[in-house]
């Protein structure tokens, strides 16, 4: 039975195999762990599983009620860039969401289901969560964390003070709050262009979420004496590539239902001001040709008629110039911030669905969208979590930028990969020629998954040994803007935990710990239980790979840096041979990975060899779905017993195909680590 104790969930914890698992121990006022973590983000509640996996005592620190960040708060279309990048645990997590809605993986879910799977990590290592606490204080000697002060969020004050030690920290909030009381160094803003010799960092003014040329930003139109409208700022656009302290547009993701039986209405929320949606008039009445819902929200659909709503166009859900002084603020001015965001998007909504002004297409769509009844109950069924796409980045060991992301740097002491576009929203709504404009909105793309230094994770180690950062790691605005995606802050935190667990283990500091081993370690044990891993074999693995036929190699749409590709007819016949080293004998489940590209094929085959025969399987394009931002699915191609050795394959054919056959990847899945 649990038992709650001032806000501190207290579970009997279990051994782990390696028999070297403890509790972390309380003293009155005073806990200790080997491992403390802050935040309970998807990063957190990762990281803390890990460290416990690996035998260490860990208490995660959550200033809220809340479980899993973005990813259990709205964020249910997931920022995936290329599933190649996601691994270990994160992998397991969205392999537990398909599991819940019977599927393989699953990248587009309902928040309620992403708690409860994070919610299964905590149970499965009986972790101890303190929630309702924040950080105070940090006490630190030779550059080193001894021991943080925190206090009750719902109740602060010197009363409800405790002292948490620990031999190792992992900030995972998205806002780097104990990296910057633990004196490590850091930026809020752009850097210039100049800075780290990049081409797409600082002022950025560019066409994407913008307005047309002619909407007027003056409250009287044609009158500059009337001041500006509501939204739009009194700077000066500053040259290309200058850099500033501004920070990109925060924004909720909104989960809607238009289930009857599960809606709540949209009703005009406490503090609402219409005045503050003029310039969305101004923007319909610029765009006729625009006069649905779905032109100014990215409305994408969810299991059980949900949605994850984002920002659209030049005037949406994006609060842009509202956060500039989020990253550093106070506690209480970091809730007035929250709090301001909260009216103006439940206004917006409100507005969209009620206004007579907005054109009455658009109001119908709204009003059949309402709150949800089984999402968020304990917060009026709207979400606690802020999407803080960027605050403080931490200035480490290694900064990540842009040519890491293009692949003109490439580090060896990966621990990660990202592989989303480099992505940042718009940081400021300005006056431009008499015009409205949005400022530092950047998507540029067009390259493979590229991977994450281990160095990008700590700070310098003059300013401190003992402290992990994978949330608001060391990289530049724009590289930042690829890595910082739920799936890669997953990755990351078990990254961070599985070092910090060595770092603990070697006596040493974050920064000398055997990165190599690190390396390994990840790689051979991703889930972190001793069990045998799954084996990927990418067309990119030529010491795995047999090719037949004039295939074409091809760098986007793929699962990884590239795939292969055949237009088959009577005349180009081929085949490639994957051939996996199976470890240990056992049952594997086989799956095939087929791109979302055009001109494919209706059906592919596969000739599946386990040793001792042979099977042939057919897959039906038709069977295919492909959902959400990713660039293909996976296809199941049967169970096989098969023997430790070389000795089993698949190869695909193009025999009796009718168009584009595709080589990307197989991988071959222990049948133990399915259940």
């Amino acid at each position: 039975m649990k038992k709650l104790i001032a806000g501190i969930i207290l579970l009997p914890f279990l051994l782990l195999s390696c028999n070297t698992s403890k509790s972390p121990s309380s003293t009155n006022n005073d806990i200790s762990a080997d491992i403390i973590i802050y935040g309970a983000t998807s990063a957190g509640v990762i990281a803390a599983y890990s460290a416990k996996q690996m035998g260490k005592s860990v208490l995660i620190i959550e200033p809220s009620t809340h479980l899993g960040g973005l990813s259990s708060g709205g964020l249910g279309q997931t920022d995936i860039g290329n599933k190649y990048a996601v691994t270990g645990l994160a992998r397991d997590f969205y392999r537990r969401i398909g599991k819940h809605y019977g599927q393989f993986e699953k990248w587009l879910f309902e928040p309620h289901v992403a708690r409860e799977t994070f919610q299964q990590y905590i149970d499965e290592a009986d972790l101890q969560i303190l929630y309702l606490h924040r950080l105070v204080d940090i006490t630190t000697q030779d550059g080193t964390i001894q021991n943080l002060t925190i206090e009750r969020s719902d109740q602060p004050g010197k009363e409800n003070e405790k002292t948490v030690s620990g031999k190792m920290f992992i900030d995972c909030t998205y806002e780097g709050d104990l990296m910057a009381k633990a004196g490590v160094s850091y930026i809020v803003g752009r850097e210039a262009n100049k800075t780290y010799n990049e081409t797409i960092n600082g002022v950025q003014l560019m066409e994407g979420h913008q307005f047309p040329d002619g909407v007027d930003p003056y409250k009287t139109p044609g009158d500059p004496s009337s001041g500006l409208i509501w939204g739009v700022s009194d700077n000066s656009l500053l040259p290309n590539g200058t850099g500033d302290s501004k920070v990109q547009a925060y924004n909720y993701r909104i989960c809607l239902t238009k289930d009857p039986e599960n809606s709540i209405p949209i009703t005009k929320p406490e503090g609402y001001d219409a005045s503050k949606y003029e310039l969305l008039l101004r923007l319909m009445a610029a765009q006729p040709d625009r006069q649905t819902l779905y032109n100014y929200f990215i409305w994408s659909g969810m299991p059980n008629s949900k949605t994850d709503i984002n920002n659209r166009g030049g005037f949406s859900t994006d609060m842009i110039g509202m956060n500039y002084d989020y990253p550093e603020a106070s506690y209480e001015e970091r809730a007035e911030i929250v709090k301001a965001h909260d009216s103006y998007t439940k206004g917006l909504l409100y507005f969209v669905g009620n206004d007579s002004r907005v054109p009455e297409q658009i109001r119908t769509e709204m009003q059949k969208w309402g709150y949800p009844k089984d999402e968020y109950p304990n917060n009026n069924h709207w979400t606690p979590q802020l999407y803080v796409r960027e605050a403080r980045r931490m200035i480490g060991s290694y900064v990540m930028t842009q040519a890491n992301c293009l692949g003109e740097k490439v580090v060896d002491d990966k621990v990660g990969m990202a592989a989303y576009t480099m992505d940042s929203h718009n940081c400021q709504r300005i006056v431009v020629n008499g015009q409205v404009k949005n400022e530092g909105n950047v998507e540029v793309g067009g390259f493979g998954p590229f991977p994450i230094a281990y160095r990008s994770l700590t700070p310098k180690e003059t300013e401190c040994k003992n402290l992990l950062v994978p949330v608001c790691l060391s990289a530049s605005h724009i590289a930042y803007g690829s890595i910082r995606m739920e799936p890669v802050f997953m990755v990351l935190g078990q990254s961070a935990a599985v070092a910090a667990s060595m770092a603990i283990d070697a006596e040493t500091s974050v920064q000398n710990i055997n990165v190599d081993q690190l390396k390994n370690k990840l790689a051979s044990d991703p889930l972190l239980d001793g069990n045998t891993a799954e084996i990927v074999v990418d067309n990119e693995d030529n010491t795995h790979l047999e090719i037949n036929g004039n295939w074409e190699n091809r760098n986007r749409g793929g699962y990884g840096p590239s795939l292969l590709a055949l237009n088959a007819d009577e005349n180009t016949q081929g085949t490639v041979k994957f051939s996996p080293e199976i470890l240990k004998d056992g049952l594997y489940e086989v799956y095939a990975y087929f791109p979302k590209l055009p001109d494919v094929s209706s059906q592919t085959k596969f000739i599946i060899h386990d040793a001792k025969s042979t099977r042939e399987v057919i897959i039906k394009q038709e069977d295919i779905k492909v959902e959400g931002q990713t660039s293909g699915e996976w296809a199941s191609l049967g169970s096989y017993q098969l023997p430790a050795g070389k000795e089993s394959y698949v190869e695909i054919s193009t025999e009796d195909a009718d168009g584009l056959v595709f080589a990307d990847a197989i991988i071959w899945i222990p049948a133990k680590t399915l259940n």
